[in-house]
Protein backbone atom coordinates (compact mmCIF):
# COMPACT_ATOMS: atom_id res chain seq x y z
CA UNK A 1 0.00 0.00 0.00
CA UNK A 2 1.68 3.21 -1.30
CA UNK A 3 1.45 5.80 2.27
CA UNK A 4 0.97 9.17 2.41
CA UNK A 5 4.54 10.02 2.73
CA UNK A 6 5.46 8.99 -0.34
CA UNK A 7 2.94 11.04 -2.54
CA UNK A 8 4.90 13.79 -4.11
CA UNK A 9 2.13 15.47 -6.38
CA UNK A 10 -1.95 15.06 -6.76
CA UNK A 11 -3.19 16.60 -10.10
CA UNK A 12 -6.86 17.52 -9.84
CA UNK A 13 -8.38 16.82 -12.97
CA UNK A 14 -11.74 17.58 -12.00
CA UNK A 15 -13.46 18.12 -8.48
CA UNK A 16 -14.07 14.66 -8.19
CA UNK A 17 -10.99 12.84 -10.21
CA UNK A 18 -7.81 12.63 -8.80
CA UNK A 19 -4.61 11.53 -10.09
CA UNK A 20 -1.73 10.38 -7.56
CA UNK A 21 1.99 10.21 -8.33
CA UNK A 22 4.53 9.11 -7.07
CA UNK A 23 7.91 11.28 -6.13
CA UNK A 24 10.50 11.41 -8.94
CA UNK A 25 12.77 14.15 -7.43
CA UNK A 26 13.75 13.16 -3.75
CA UNK A 27 17.13 14.95 -4.52
CA UNK A 28 15.69 18.36 -5.28
CA UNK A 29 17.61 20.55 -3.06
CA UNK A 30 15.86 23.64 -3.34
CA UNK A 31 12.11 21.91 -2.54
CA UNK A 32 10.92 23.41 0.44
CA UNK A 33 11.38 21.39 3.90
CA UNK A 34 9.24 19.02 4.95
CA UNK A 35 6.02 19.83 7.19
CA UNK A 36 6.82 19.97 10.78
CA UNK A 37 2.68 17.63 11.24
CA UNK A 38 4.75 14.90 12.40
CA UNK A 39 6.30 16.63 15.30
CA UNK A 40 2.93 17.96 16.82
CA UNK A 41 1.81 16.05 19.91
CA UNK A 42 -2.05 17.25 19.51
CA UNK A 43 -3.86 13.96 18.07
CA UNK A 44 -3.04 10.75 19.38
CA UNK A 45 -2.21 9.47 16.32
CA UNK A 46 0.52 11.67 14.00
CA UNK A 47 -0.41 9.02 10.86
CA UNK A 48 -4.04 10.65 11.48
CA UNK A 49 -3.19 13.92 11.31
CA UNK A 50 -1.30 13.65 8.55
CA UNK A 51 -3.73 11.97 7.05
CA UNK A 52 -6.49 14.61 7.87
CA UNK A 53 -4.84 17.54 6.46
CA UNK A 54 -4.16 15.98 3.50
CA UNK A 55 -7.60 15.28 2.80
CA UNK A 56 -7.68 19.33 3.30
CA UNK A 57 -5.09 19.46 0.17
CA UNK A 58 -7.63 16.76 -2.12
CA UNK A 59 -10.98 18.95 -1.35
CA UNK A 60 -9.49 22.12 -3.19
CA UNK A 61 -11.15 22.76 -6.02
CA UNK A 62 -9.87 24.56 -8.87
CA UNK A 63 -11.15 28.16 -8.88
CA UNK A 64 -11.09 30.79 -11.61
CA UNK A 65 -9.19 33.76 -11.56
CA UNK A 66 -11.74 36.47 -10.85
CA UNK A 67 -12.72 33.76 -7.77
CA UNK A 68 -8.73 34.26 -6.48
CA UNK A 69 -8.81 38.04 -7.32
CA UNK A 70 -11.98 38.36 -4.57
CA UNK A 71 -10.50 36.18 -2.42
CA UNK A 72 -7.30 38.29 -2.13
CA UNK A 73 -8.68 41.20 -2.53
CA UNK A 74 -11.10 40.71 0.59
CA UNK A 75 -8.96 40.68 3.32
CA UNK A 76 -6.99 43.57 1.62
CA UNK A 77 -10.02 45.46 1.54
CA UNK A 78 -10.32 44.94 5.77
CA UNK A 79 -6.58 45.71 6.16
CA UNK A 80 -7.19 49.26 4.18
CA UNK A 81 -10.08 50.68 6.00
CA UNK A 82 -9.03 49.56 9.41
CA UNK A 83 -5.48 51.39 8.84
CA UNK A 84 -7.60 54.26 6.97
CA UNK A 85 -9.23 54.61 9.92
CA UNK A 86 -6.13 55.04 12.29
CA UNK A 87 -4.50 57.72 9.78
CA UNK A 88 -8.23 59.52 10.18
CA UNK A 89 -7.36 59.68 14.17
CA UNK A 90 -4.17 60.99 13.56
CA UNK A 91 -4.70 63.63 11.10
CA UNK A 92 -8.33 64.69 12.82
CA UNK A 93 -7.00 64.09 16.59
CA UNK A 94 -7.13 67.53 17.37
CA UNK A 95 -10.59 68.32 15.60
CA UNK A 96 -12.09 65.08 17.30
CA UNK A 97 -10.73 66.25 20.68
CA UNK A 98 -12.44 69.87 20.56
CA UNK A 99 -15.70 68.42 18.95
CA UNK A 100 -16.14 65.71 22.00
CA UNK A 101 -14.55 67.43 24.94
CA UNK A 102 -11.87 64.83 25.18
CA UNK A 103 -9.69 65.24 28.16
CA UNK A 104 -5.98 66.20 27.61
CA UNK A 105 -4.79 62.87 29.96
CA UNK A 106 -7.16 60.60 27.12
CA UNK A 107 -5.76 63.07 24.11
CA UNK A 108 -3.81 59.94 22.31
CA UNK A 109 -5.96 57.10 23.25
CA UNK A 110 -8.18 56.92 20.57
CA UNK A 111 -4.66 55.90 18.61
CA UNK A 112 -3.08 53.74 21.21
CA UNK A 113 -5.91 51.75 22.30
CA UNK A 114 -6.89 50.35 18.76
CA UNK A 115 -3.20 49.30 18.60
CA UNK A 116 -2.89 47.72 21.93
CA UNK A 117 -6.19 45.66 21.06
CA UNK A 118 -5.48 44.45 17.99
CA UNK A 119 -1.96 44.05 18.41
CA UNK A 120 -0.89 45.89 15.79
CA UNK A 121 1.29 48.88 16.60
CA UNK A 122 1.82 52.70 14.82
CA UNK A 123 4.44 54.07 16.12
CA UNK A 124 2.82 53.51 19.79
CA UNK A 125 5.09 52.46 22.69
CA UNK A 126 2.47 50.48 24.59
CA UNK A 127 2.50 46.54 24.75
CA UNK A 128 0.57 44.06 22.66
CA UNK A 129 -2.42 41.86 23.39
CA UNK A 130 -1.54 38.38 22.35
CA UNK A 131 -3.54 36.53 23.82
CA UNK A 132 -5.89 37.79 21.38
CA UNK A 133 -4.32 36.96 18.45
CA UNK A 134 -3.58 33.43 19.65
CA UNK A 135 -6.34 32.67 20.78
CA UNK A 136 -8.46 33.67 17.98
CA UNK A 137 -6.01 31.73 15.97
CA UNK A 138 -6.82 28.67 17.92
CA UNK A 139 -10.76 29.55 18.10
CA UNK A 140 -10.59 29.63 14.00
CA UNK A 141 -8.98 26.31 13.91
CA UNK A 142 -11.53 24.97 15.76
CA UNK A 143 -14.76 26.60 14.34
CA UNK A 144 -13.28 27.49 10.80
CA UNK A 145 -11.92 30.45 9.47
CA UNK A 146 -15.14 31.19 7.36
CA UNK A 147 -17.53 32.31 10.36
CA UNK A 148 -14.55 33.87 12.40
CA UNK A 149 -13.71 36.11 9.53
CA UNK A 150 -17.64 37.00 8.84
CA UNK A 151 -18.51 37.50 12.48
CA UNK A 152 -15.06 39.78 12.86
CA UNK A 153 -16.12 41.41 9.34
CA UNK A 154 -19.72 42.67 11.24
CA UNK A 155 -18.15 43.96 14.30
CA UNK A 156 -15.24 45.85 12.21
CA UNK A 157 -18.19 47.53 10.34
CA UNK A 158 -20.19 47.93 13.61
CA UNK A 159 -17.64 49.40 15.57
CA UNK A 160 -16.21 51.80 12.89
CA UNK A 161 -19.80 52.95 12.25
CA UNK A 162 -20.62 53.46 15.86
CA UNK A 163 -16.98 55.67 16.23
CA UNK A 164 -19.15 57.62 13.82
CA UNK A 165 -21.64 57.67 16.02
CA UNK A 166 -19.52 58.52 19.27
CA UNK A 167 -20.80 61.52 21.38
CA UNK A 168 -18.00 62.00 24.16
CA UNK A 169 -14.39 61.09 24.02
CA UNK A 170 -14.72 57.89 26.43
CA UNK A 171 -17.21 56.22 24.08
CA UNK A 172 -14.58 57.04 21.04
CA UNK A 173 -12.18 55.70 23.06
CA UNK A 174 -14.27 52.23 24.00
CA UNK A 175 -15.74 51.86 20.30
CA UNK A 176 -11.74 52.39 19.36
CA UNK A 177 -10.34 49.22 21.64
CA UNK A 178 -13.17 47.20 20.15
CA UNK A 179 -12.58 48.02 16.70
CA UNK A 180 -9.01 47.01 17.61
CA UNK A 181 -10.60 43.49 19.04
CA UNK A 182 -12.83 42.76 15.57
CA UNK A 183 -9.32 43.59 13.51
CA UNK A 184 -7.33 41.01 15.70
CA UNK A 185 -9.38 38.22 14.59
CA UNK A 186 -8.99 38.94 11.17
CA UNK A 187 -5.06 38.64 11.19
CA UNK A 188 -4.80 34.81 12.00
CA UNK A 189 -8.45 34.41 9.72
CA UNK A 190 -7.29 35.76 6.75
CA UNK A 191 -4.01 33.56 6.98
CA UNK A 192 -6.18 30.34 6.95
CA UNK A 193 -8.50 31.54 4.47
CA UNK A 194 -5.64 32.26 2.04
CA UNK A 195 -3.93 29.08 2.59
CA UNK A 196 -7.14 26.89 2.40
CA UNK A 197 -8.73 28.96 -0.79
CA UNK A 198 -5.14 28.74 -2.81
CA UNK A 199 -2.49 26.41 -3.40
CA UNK A 200 0.57 26.71 -2.87
CA UNK A 201 3.24 28.99 -4.97
CA UNK A 202 2.66 31.98 -6.83
CA UNK A 203 -0.83 33.05 -6.41
CA UNK A 204 -0.72 32.29 -2.78
CA UNK A 205 2.53 34.67 -2.81
CA UNK A 206 0.76 37.25 -4.33
CA UNK A 207 -1.73 36.71 -1.54
CA UNK A 208 0.12 37.19 1.23
CA UNK A 209 1.86 40.15 -0.37
CA UNK A 210 -1.27 41.85 -0.85
CA UNK A 211 -2.55 41.35 2.60
CA UNK A 212 1.01 43.07 3.93
CA UNK A 213 0.73 45.69 1.57
CA UNK A 214 -2.87 46.69 2.44
CA UNK A 215 -2.09 48.04 5.68
CA UNK A 216 1.03 50.61 4.73
CA UNK A 217 -1.51 51.97 1.84
CA UNK A 218 -4.58 52.46 3.93
CA UNK A 219 -2.82 54.51 6.37
CA UNK A 220 -1.25 57.39 4.61
CA UNK A 221 -4.63 57.27 2.23
CA UNK A 222 -6.22 57.89 5.93
CA UNK A 223 -3.94 60.83 6.12
CA UNK A 224 -4.22 62.41 2.95
CA UNK A 225 -8.39 61.76 2.39
CA UNK A 226 -9.43 62.21 6.15
CA UNK A 227 -8.00 65.54 5.79
CA UNK A 228 -9.68 66.91 3.13
CA UNK A 229 -13.19 65.31 4.06
CA UNK A 230 -13.02 66.36 7.71
CA UNK A 231 -12.40 69.86 6.39
CA UNK A 232 -15.60 69.36 4.20
CA UNK A 233 -17.30 67.29 5.86
CA UNK A 234 -16.46 66.83 9.41
CA UNK A 235 -14.78 63.92 11.04
CA UNK A 236 -17.48 61.60 11.42
CA UNK A 237 -17.70 61.01 8.04
CA UNK A 238 -14.16 59.16 7.47
CA UNK A 239 -15.36 56.59 9.34
CA UNK A 240 -18.91 56.42 7.52
CA UNK A 241 -16.55 55.88 5.03
CA UNK A 242 -14.70 52.98 6.65
CA UNK A 243 -18.07 51.47 7.18
CA UNK A 244 -18.90 51.56 4.02
CA UNK A 245 -15.82 49.99 2.29
CA UNK A 246 -16.20 47.45 5.34
CA UNK A 247 -19.31 46.31 3.92
CA UNK A 248 -18.20 46.23 0.60
CA UNK A 249 -15.34 43.47 2.30
CA UNK A 250 -18.64 41.82 3.83
CA UNK A 251 -20.53 41.03 0.86
CA UNK A 252 -17.03 39.98 -1.08
CA UNK A 253 -16.60 37.48 1.97
CA UNK A 254 -20.05 36.24 1.79
CA UNK A 255 -20.06 34.97 -2.12
CA UNK A 256 -16.56 34.15 -2.42
CA UNK A 257 -14.91 33.22 0.63
CA UNK A 258 -15.35 28.95 0.30
CA UNK A 259 -16.18 26.53 3.60
CA UNK A 260 -13.43 24.81 4.75
CA UNK A 261 -13.74 21.33 5.16
CA UNK A 262 -12.22 21.27 8.51
CA UNK A 263 -14.78 23.81 9.67
CA UNK A 264 -16.75 22.09 12.62
CA UNK A 265 -20.24 21.22 12.23
CA UNK A 266 -21.14 21.18 16.21
CA UNK A 267 -22.81 23.67 17.60
CA UNK A 268 -24.23 24.72 21.31
CA UNK A 269 -22.87 22.92 24.06
CA UNK A 270 -20.53 20.50 21.80
CA UNK A 271 -18.94 23.37 20.46
CA UNK A 272 -18.44 25.10 23.89
CA UNK A 273 -17.01 21.79 25.25
CA UNK A 274 -14.67 21.16 22.38
CA UNK A 275 -13.32 25.21 22.21
CA UNK A 276 -13.16 24.33 26.39
CA UNK A 277 -11.04 21.25 25.61
CA UNK A 278 -8.68 21.45 22.28
CA UNK A 279 -7.89 25.75 22.85
CA UNK A 280 -5.09 26.15 25.02
CA UNK A 281 -6.83 29.08 27.58
CA UNK A 282 -4.02 28.29 30.17
CA UNK A 283 -0.89 28.93 27.28
CA UNK A 284 -2.97 31.86 26.08
CA UNK A 285 -3.19 33.44 29.15
CA UNK A 286 0.33 32.86 30.46
CA UNK A 287 2.22 34.21 27.05
CA UNK A 288 -0.33 37.23 27.24
CA UNK A 289 0.17 38.19 30.57
CA UNK A 290 4.05 37.86 30.62
CA UNK A 291 4.31 39.45 26.80
CA UNK A 292 1.75 42.11 28.02
CA UNK A 293 3.70 42.96 31.37
CA UNK A 294 7.02 42.95 29.55
CA UNK A 295 5.67 45.29 26.98
CA UNK A 296 4.24 47.66 29.80
CA UNK A 297 7.61 47.47 31.66
CA UNK A 298 9.95 48.50 28.80
CA UNK A 299 7.21 51.59 28.47
CA UNK A 300 7.11 53.08 31.32
CA UNK A 301 11.14 52.25 31.56
CA UNK A 302 11.51 54.37 28.21
CA UNK A 303 9.17 57.71 29.17
CA UNK A 304 11.34 57.60 32.17
CA UNK A 305 14.85 55.47 33.21
CA UNK A 306 13.85 56.55 37.22
CA UNK A 307 11.38 53.96 37.62
CA UNK A 308 13.21 51.23 36.80
CA UNK A 309 14.21 51.48 40.36
CA UNK A 310 10.36 51.44 41.07
CA UNK A 311 9.42 48.43 43.34
CA UNK A 312 5.81 48.40 40.86
CA UNK A 313 8.17 48.12 37.90
CA UNK A 314 10.41 45.53 39.49
CA UNK A 315 7.53 43.80 40.74
CA UNK A 316 6.02 43.64 37.39
CA UNK A 317 9.62 42.68 35.81
CA UNK A 318 9.90 39.85 37.69
CA UNK A 319 6.01 38.42 37.44
CA UNK A 320 6.56 38.91 33.45
CA UNK A 321 9.38 37.12 33.48
CA UNK A 322 8.31 33.70 35.50
CA UNK A 323 5.19 34.40 33.40
CA UNK A 324 7.57 33.53 30.00
CA UNK A 325 9.74 30.59 31.75
CA UNK A 326 6.85 29.28 32.81
CA UNK A 327 5.40 29.20 29.48
CA UNK A 328 7.24 26.54 27.58
CA UNK A 329 7.36 24.33 30.58
CA UNK A 330 3.34 23.94 30.17
CA UNK A 331 3.81 23.65 26.40
CA UNK A 332 5.56 20.39 28.01
CA UNK A 333 2.88 19.64 30.08
CA UNK A 334 0.50 19.63 27.46
CA UNK A 335 1.96 17.92 24.87
CA UNK A 336 2.81 14.94 27.62
CA UNK A 337 -0.85 14.55 28.49
CA UNK A 338 -1.73 14.46 24.74
CA UNK A 339 -3.46 17.78 25.21
CA UNK A 340 -2.87 20.68 22.08
CA UNK A 341 -0.41 22.76 23.01
CA UNK A 342 -0.81 26.54 21.57
CA UNK A 343 2.89 26.61 20.42
CA UNK A 344 4.58 23.22 20.92
CA UNK A 345 7.96 23.25 21.98
CA UNK A 346 8.71 20.93 19.13
CA UNK A 347 8.73 23.83 16.91
CA UNK A 348 11.42 25.90 18.73
CA UNK A 349 13.92 22.66 17.85
CA UNK A 350 13.48 23.16 13.82
CA UNK A 351 15.94 25.98 13.14
CA UNK A 352 14.08 27.28 10.14
CA UNK A 353 11.00 28.14 12.24
CA UNK A 354 12.90 29.30 14.89
CA UNK A 355 15.37 31.64 12.83
CA UNK A 356 12.35 33.16 11.04
CA UNK A 357 10.42 34.39 14.84
CA UNK A 358 13.51 35.85 15.56
CA UNK A 359 14.31 37.51 12.26
CA UNK A 360 10.77 39.19 12.33
CA UNK A 361 10.89 40.14 15.74
CA UNK A 362 14.14 42.13 15.00
CA UNK A 363 12.65 43.36 11.56
CA UNK A 364 9.38 44.79 12.67
CA UNK A 365 11.22 46.74 15.51
CA UNK A 366 13.42 48.12 13.21
CA UNK A 367 10.40 48.63 11.05
CA UNK A 368 8.55 50.35 13.94
CA UNK A 369 11.14 52.28 15.40
CA UNK A 370 13.15 53.93 11.96
CA UNK A 371 9.50 56.03 10.83
CA UNK A 372 9.13 57.13 14.76
CA UNK A 373 12.80 58.85 15.11
CA UNK A 374 13.18 59.60 12.01
CA UNK A 375 10.25 61.54 12.54
CA UNK A 376 11.31 63.10 15.41
CA UNK A 377 14.98 63.64 13.79
CA UNK A 378 13.19 65.89 11.02
CA UNK A 379 11.20 67.68 13.75
CA UNK A 380 13.06 67.99 16.93
CA UNK A 381 16.64 68.65 15.36
CA UNK A 382 15.97 70.07 11.92
CA UNK A 383 12.90 72.35 12.74
CA UNK A 384 10.62 70.92 9.84
CA UNK A 385 7.02 71.22 10.07
CA UNK A 386 4.63 68.00 10.51
CA UNK A 387 3.52 68.25 6.72
CA UNK A 388 7.45 68.54 5.89
CA UNK A 389 7.72 65.14 7.82
CA UNK A 390 5.01 63.46 6.37
CA UNK A 391 6.15 64.34 2.93
CA UNK A 392 9.50 63.21 3.95
CA UNK A 393 8.60 59.43 5.04
CA UNK A 394 6.31 59.69 2.24
CA UNK A 395 9.18 57.66 0.01
CA UNK A 396 9.35 54.97 2.66
CA UNK A 397 5.50 54.25 2.66
CA UNK A 398 5.85 54.25 -1.04
CA UNK A 399 8.41 51.44 -1.63
CA UNK A 400 7.13 49.37 1.15
CA UNK A 401 3.51 49.34 -0.79
CA UNK A 402 5.67 48.63 -3.91
CA UNK A 403 7.85 45.80 -2.92
CA UNK A 404 4.66 43.87 -1.49
CA UNK A 405 3.33 44.54 -4.83
CA UNK A 406 5.98 42.72 -6.77
CA UNK A 407 8.05 40.32 -4.28
CA UNK A 408 6.19 37.56 -5.56
CA UNK A 409 8.19 37.97 -8.94
CA UNK A 410 11.26 37.04 -7.12
CA UNK A 411 9.90 35.16 -4.02
CA UNK A 412 10.42 31.86 -5.72
CA UNK A 413 13.64 32.27 -7.52
CA UNK A 414 16.46 32.43 -4.97
CA UNK A 415 16.99 30.52 -1.81
CA UNK A 416 15.47 32.21 1.00
CA UNK A 417 18.68 32.82 3.16
CA UNK A 418 19.68 35.06 0.32
CA UNK A 419 16.46 36.66 -0.10
CA UNK A 420 16.20 38.05 3.77
CA UNK A 421 19.91 38.29 3.81
CA UNK A 422 20.12 40.73 0.65
CA UNK A 423 17.24 42.93 1.42
CA UNK A 424 17.71 42.76 5.44
CA UNK A 425 21.68 44.38 4.36
CA UNK A 426 20.04 46.96 2.17
CA UNK A 427 18.10 48.13 4.89
CA UNK A 428 21.13 48.30 7.40
CA UNK A 429 21.96 51.15 5.41
CA UNK A 430 18.92 53.36 6.27
CA UNK A 431 19.69 53.46 9.82
CA UNK A 432 23.80 53.58 8.90
CA UNK A 433 22.61 56.83 6.81
CA UNK A 434 20.55 58.32 9.26
CA UNK A 435 23.81 58.10 11.96
CA UNK A 436 25.86 59.36 9.61
CA UNK A 437 24.22 62.40 8.58
CA UNK A 438 24.36 66.17 9.18
CA UNK A 439 21.38 67.74 10.34
CA UNK A 440 22.93 70.91 7.92
CA UNK A 441 22.81 68.69 4.69
CA UNK A 442 19.71 68.94 2.63
CA UNK A 443 17.13 65.81 2.62
CA UNK A 444 18.15 64.45 -1.05
CA UNK A 445 21.50 64.23 -0.05
CA UNK A 446 21.24 61.21 1.90
CA UNK A 447 18.25 61.32 4.44
CA UNK A 448 16.08 60.42 1.18
CA UNK A 449 17.87 57.38 0.51
CA UNK A 450 17.49 56.26 3.56
CA UNK A 451 13.44 56.22 3.58
CA UNK A 452 13.86 54.72 0.33
CA UNK A 453 15.71 51.33 1.87
CA UNK A 454 13.97 51.63 5.71
CA UNK A 455 10.81 49.18 4.07
CA UNK A 456 13.47 46.31 2.24
CA UNK A 457 13.73 44.18 5.52
CA UNK A 458 10.19 43.68 6.09
CA UNK A 459 8.88 43.86 2.44
CA UNK A 460 10.79 40.78 1.69
CA UNK A 461 10.62 38.90 5.31
CA UNK A 462 6.84 39.40 5.69
CA UNK A 463 5.82 36.99 2.02
CA UNK A 464 8.92 34.81 2.75
CA UNK A 465 8.22 34.46 6.88
CA UNK A 466 4.87 34.38 5.91
CA UNK A 467 5.20 31.36 3.86
CA UNK A 468 7.62 29.63 6.14
CA UNK A 469 5.06 29.88 9.05
CA UNK A 470 2.62 28.51 7.39
CA UNK A 471 4.93 25.73 6.18
CA UNK A 472 5.40 24.68 9.14
CA UNK A 473 1.92 24.51 10.91
CA UNK A 474 -0.63 21.21 9.85
CA UNK A 475 -3.18 22.97 7.38
CA UNK A 476 -5.56 22.32 10.18
CA UNK A 477 -3.94 25.24 12.46
CA UNK A 478 -2.97 27.81 9.56
CA UNK A 479 -4.71 30.54 12.06
CA UNK A 480 -2.72 29.58 14.77
CA UNK A 481 0.31 30.32 12.35
CA UNK A 482 -0.84 33.85 11.35
CA UNK A 483 -1.71 34.11 15.28
CA UNK A 484 1.97 32.78 15.66
CA UNK A 485 3.40 35.27 13.13
CA UNK A 486 1.46 38.83 14.10
CA UNK A 487 2.21 38.08 17.52
CA UNK A 488 6.17 37.65 17.51
CA UNK A 489 5.87 40.71 14.74
CA UNK A 490 3.99 43.14 17.06
CA UNK A 491 5.91 42.46 20.29
CA UNK A 492 9.50 42.78 18.28
CA UNK A 493 8.01 45.81 17.06
CA UNK A 494 7.12 47.23 20.85
CA UNK A 495 10.01 45.69 22.04
CA UNK A 496 12.23 47.56 19.69
CA UNK A 497 10.77 50.80 19.55
CA UNK A 498 10.98 50.56 23.83
CA UNK A 499 14.88 49.32 23.60
CA UNK A 500 15.47 52.43 21.37
CA UNK A 501 14.16 54.69 23.32
CA UNK A 502 15.69 53.42 26.78
CA UNK A 503 18.86 53.82 24.54
CA UNK A 504 18.18 57.25 23.57
CA UNK A 505 17.48 58.25 26.96
CA UNK A 506 20.62 56.98 28.09
CA UNK A 507 22.90 58.65 25.98
CA UNK A 508 21.07 61.89 26.33
CA UNK A 509 21.74 62.01 30.31
CA UNK A 510 18.62 62.86 32.63
CA UNK A 511 19.76 66.33 32.95
CA UNK A 512 20.47 66.87 28.97
CA UNK A 513 24.39 67.62 29.69
CA UNK A 514 26.23 65.12 27.65
CA UNK A 515 29.04 66.22 25.45
CA UNK A 516 28.46 67.85 21.86
CA UNK A 517 30.03 66.45 18.84
CA UNK A 518 31.46 68.69 16.40
CA UNK A 519 28.28 68.60 14.22
CA UNK A 520 25.95 70.25 16.50
CA UNK A 521 27.66 73.06 18.10
CA UNK A 522 26.53 75.17 14.79
CA UNK A 523 22.91 74.33 15.28
CA UNK A 524 22.22 77.62 16.30
CA UNK A 525 19.69 78.84 19.01
CA UNK A 526 19.41 76.13 21.66
CA UNK A 527 22.56 73.77 20.20
CA UNK A 528 23.22 72.55 23.29
CA UNK A 529 19.86 70.66 23.61
CA UNK A 530 19.73 69.85 20.10
CA UNK A 531 23.59 68.37 20.24
CA UNK A 532 22.02 66.06 23.28
CA UNK A 533 18.83 65.24 21.48
CA UNK A 534 21.19 64.28 18.17
CA UNK A 535 23.37 62.16 20.33
CA UNK A 536 20.34 60.45 21.69
CA UNK A 537 18.83 59.99 18.05
CA UNK A 538 21.82 59.26 16.46
CA UNK A 539 22.61 55.83 19.14
CA UNK A 540 18.91 54.48 18.10
CA UNK A 541 20.06 54.63 14.87
CA UNK A 542 22.86 52.82 15.04
CA UNK A 543 20.99 50.18 17.45
CA UNK A 544 18.73 49.74 14.46
CA UNK A 545 22.04 48.76 12.59
CA UNK A 546 23.27 46.30 14.75
CA UNK A 547 19.64 44.73 14.81
CA UNK A 548 19.35 44.76 10.83
CA UNK A 549 23.12 43.41 10.75
CA UNK A 550 21.78 40.60 12.95
CA UNK A 551 19.57 39.65 11.01
CA UNK A 552 21.85 39.02 8.17
CA UNK A 553 23.43 36.78 10.32
CA UNK A 554 20.40 34.54 11.37
CA UNK A 555 19.03 34.25 7.89
CA UNK A 556 22.49 33.25 6.34
CA UNK A 557 23.15 30.44 9.61
CA UNK A 558 19.49 29.52 10.89
CA UNK A 559 18.28 28.87 6.77
CA UNK A 560 20.97 27.82 5.07
CA UNK A 561 18.69 24.54 4.65
CA UNK A 562 15.67 25.86 3.87
CA UNK A 563 15.95 26.12 -0.15
CA UNK A 564 13.58 27.69 -2.60
CA UNK A 565 10.32 28.70 -1.03
CA UNK A 566 6.86 29.76 -2.69
CA UNK A 567 6.94 27.04 -5.30
CA UNK A 568 4.60 24.76 -4.14
CA UNK A 569 4.38 22.08 -1.44
CA UNK A 570 6.02 18.57 -0.56
CA UNK A 571 3.14 16.69 1.12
Amino acid sequence: MTTLSSIQTIELQQPSILTIKPSTHHNDTHAPSPRLSENRQDVDDANVNTASSYVLSLDRAPVSNLKLTLTILQPCVINFFGSFTSGTITVGLPTIASSLSLQRSLYTWPASVYALTSGAMLFSRVGISPLTLLIAGSVGDIIGAHPVELMRIFLLRLFALICGFAQSGVQLVVFRALQGIALAMHIPASVALITASIPAGRARNIGFGCIGMSQPLGYPFGLVLSGLMIEKAGWRSSFYLAGAGILLGAVTSWATLPKQKNESELTGLALLKKLRNEVDWVGGSVASAGLTMLSYVLATISADLSTIRSSTTIALLCVSLCLLIAFPFWMYYREKKGKSALIPNSLWRNLQFASTCAMVALTYGVMNSMPLFSSLYFQEIQNHSTLTTSLYLLPNMVVSVLLNLSVDVFVHRLPARWLIAISSLLCSFAPLMMALVNPQWRYWYLEVWAQVLAPMGRGVLYTVGLIIMSDSFPEKTQALAGAVFSTVGQFGASLGVGICQVVALGVMGPNGDSDMNDDSRDAGPGSEDIGDMLKGYRSTFWTMFGSTLLCVLIAMVGLRKSGNIGVGRRT
